[in-house]
């Protein structure tokens, strides 16, 4: 590790320096399929210290739908305080958009992001806007299978808001590509592509109003820890909002980070860190207490 990050076996030993714990969901709670064991007690034992739990989500839905399904996967309520999703970044977007043309490119479960918005759906031959949530079947396709689609757009010059940054997430033991994924390759091309979501600075904005709201008063980043599996989203975010940052490495960057059957390969994940110039104040294998 590098000298301003460490090894720790639990969250326990950072709990005391931090009032907020701005938390990961997909990767570091759950797999979208089940709750890691110890991750819900975990937060539990963060709030009942004192500390103020608000998730924070690469999610292209809002807020209000992911706690069913935090509910149905086990995490308990008494977990945290409240959740931040980069859906409800998106819809002040979709609110500029209401008279325009809009194309959905992502799958069916994430239409309660336009509710509430006269929005006028078109085809992708037709759109003056593309919401991009995600690929239409995530089983499956890759971003490859989106290429003339992009093509397209980008002849037309047509916009793209993208609704997670997120480029890929595990669901069950298998990688599958997000709508950062479909982002990036349209921006490769030329694209013009409006990012919400985390390490961008929209959602922490969001998630430290809430916080400041709950504990009464202004939020001090210094006292925020931003835990989280993506080096790209959650690291990287940390570092620009001048948060804390702990690492979870049994996510998207296990193999690389050298997490194998929770055990944690210390030299492995000193070396991946180094590599992708991020400094986090902590790793560990799991989140646990």
């Amino acid at each position: 590790m590098t000298q301003t990050s460490r090894l720790i076996e639990g969250l326990r030993e950072l709990a005391p320096a931090y009032d907020v714990a701005l938390c990961d969901i997909w990767g570091v709670i759950h797999n979208g399929h089940a709750v890691f064991p110890g991750a819900g007690e975990a937060l539990i034992a963060y709030r009942r210290a004192g500390g103020t739990v608000i998730l924070v989500s690469n999610a292209p839905r809002p807020s209000e739908s992911v706690v069913p399904q935090l509910d149905r996967l086990g995490l308990g309520r008494d977990a945290w305080d409240a959740i931040v999703t980069s859906g409800d970044v998106t819809r002040s977007h979709i609110a500029a958009a209401v008279g325009k043309k809009v194309f959905h490119l992502g799958p069916e479960r994430d239409k309660p992001l336009f509710a509430g918005y006269p929005i006028s759906f078109a085809s992708e031959e037709d759109c003056a806007l593309v919401v991009c949530t995600g690929l239409f079947d995530d089983t499956w396709e890759t971003p490859e299978h989106y290429g003339t689609m992009l093509a397209g757009f980008k002849a037309r010059n047509v916009p793209m808001v993208c609704a997670n940054p997120d480029l890929v997430v595990e669901r069950g033991g298998v990688m599958i590509y997000c709508a950062g994924a479909i982002a990036q390759a349209y921006e490769k091309i030329g694209g013009d592509v409006v990012t919400c979501g985390k390490p961008f600075r929209p959602i922490y904005d969001a998630a430290f109003h809430i916080a400041s709201s709950i504990r009464k008063h202004a939020i001090d980043p210094v006292r925020v820890l931003a835990i989280g599996d993506s080096v790209r989203t959650d690291l990287m975010g940390a570092a620009s909002f001048g948060c804390g940052a702990l690492f979870i490495a049994s996510g998207i960057h296990a193999l690389e980070a050298g997490h194998d059957s929770d055990r944690l390969d210390g030299a492995m994940l000193a070396q991946f860190l180094a590599e992708q110039g991020a400094v986090p104040d902590a790793a560990m294998a799991r989140l646990v207490w």
